[in-house]
């Protein structure tokens, strides 16, 4: 047991753990300075991010390691260290479109077969890899491994996409300032693997290793990362996740599925990668050209104020004010614009009355205590 978390331990010893930690942080402060210079104020704080880092995959994480290590999912050294490389890579760009973990474990596959392939590198005693050439039962645990990801990456589109959300001010072809929102995340899925002996039993004498079929194998933990970026405006998010989730998820368990032709024919397992790989790249397109058309789903009205977000724990969210929607009324006092919004809220110093035209239309009243200074907090993001 010592020597198990002793080899677990060496998961803090990986950099892309401690890159996914800093760029968390980076993306929660660049989020701030974006929502402050659109709206003077963030929604959320800073840290929100590096929170639901772990917070929100850790379970994702273990169904994963006990699937993989139960169905005896062998992957080769080599491919492993490309996959970390390239995640690496994408976690370094901060453009998180590409972040999803079919794109690293394509192109590591490729990679990993080029290397071999022009005896670019086929001995690198520093990391414990020798090439020892593609298998058809790789074709298989590569293209499962990929398909499963995918699948954890539709989950945890569909249940947190929309959470965290950033409200950002563009241009409507009227010009006027419409309401789009941003969503960009990390996920860490501490990931066990199962990998061949050899070289590192040799280097690292203490690290927990077990035989199976007559072949020595190791567990060790790599922190695998699912980079998720995208900007929608013609659907609110809550709306627009659901769906997007729902297909990455489809998507995953398609190839998770059709991984196993491998078993017949390896070459049918690869190709079933690259047909992953595609779809991924085609939903991701597919829903930006969608949000690219039609109008903003929160533009300025001419009846009211139309709400871009709410802080949390504010007076309005405790209303239960949503994104867009609109406030006609504030206190008996018909508003247009946030001065005349926040004019009415003073009129009554102890109460607040709103009249919310909700999406679907419908009108509807909410009320308020208002505390002191309340009515300079009320806590809602506007579009102008």
């Amino acid at each position: 047991m010592f020597e198990l978390l002793h080899g677990a331990g060496r998961f803090f010893m990986n950099p892309l753990f401690y890159i996914i930690l800093l760029f968390s942080v980076l993306l929660g402060y660049t989020r701030v300075r974006r929502e402050r210079k659109h709206f003077r104020v963030r929604v959320d704080e800073g840290l929100a991010e590096f929170r639901g880092l772990l917070k929100e995959s850790w379970l994702a994480a273990l169904v994963l390691s006990l699937i993989i290590t139960g169905a005896g999912l062998v992957v080769p050294k080599g491919w492993l260290v490309l996959f970390c490389g390239f995640m690496l890579a994408g976690v370094l760009l901060f453009r998180y479109q590409a972040g999803a973990p079919i794109y690293a474990a394509g192109l590591a596959a490729l990679a990993y077969w080029l290397l071999g392939r022009y005896d670019v590198a086929t001995d690198w005693p520093f990391i414990g890899w020798t090439y020892a050439g593609v298998t058809g039962e790789e074709a298989v645990t590569i293209t499962v491994i990929a398909g499963l990801l995918t699948v954890a990456e539709g989950i945890l589109i569909r249940k947190y996409g929309a959470r965290d959300a950033s409200p950002l001010l563009q241009e409507t072809a009227r010009g006027l300032q419409g309401a789009a929102y941003r969503t960009k995340r990390l996920w860490l899925l501490p990931l066990l693997f199962a990998v061949p002996g050899g070289p590192i039993g040799e280097m690292l004498p203490y690290w927990p290793q077990f035989t199976l079929g007559g072949t020595s194998y190791y567990l060790i933990f790599i922190p695998a990362v699912i980079g998720f970026e995208h900007t929608a405006r013609h659907v609110l998010p809550g709306q627009v996740y659901g769906g997007y989730g729902k297909a990455v998820f489809v998507a995953g368990l398609g190839v998770t599925a059709a991984a196993f032709l491998g078993l017949w024919e390896p070459l049918a397992g690869w190709a079933v990668l690259a047909l992953g790989f595609i779809m991924r790249a085609m939903i991701t397109i597919r829903a930006a050209v969608r949000e690219s058309k039609g109008n903003f789903a929160v533009a300025p009205r001419s009846d009211g104020v139309v709400v871009a977000a709410v802080l949390p724990g504010s007076p309005a969210d405790k209303m239960g004010i949503l994104p867009g929607e609109t406030i006609r009324k504030v206190n008996g006092v018909t508003v247009t614009d946030e001065r005349e919004l926040y004019e009415a809220i003073q009129v009554n110093a102890a109460h607040c009355r709103v009249e919310v035209l909700n999406r679907e239309g419908e009108l509807r009243l909410c009320q308020h205590v208002i505390f002191r200074h309340d009515h300079h907090r009320m806590g809602l993001l506007v579009v102008r």
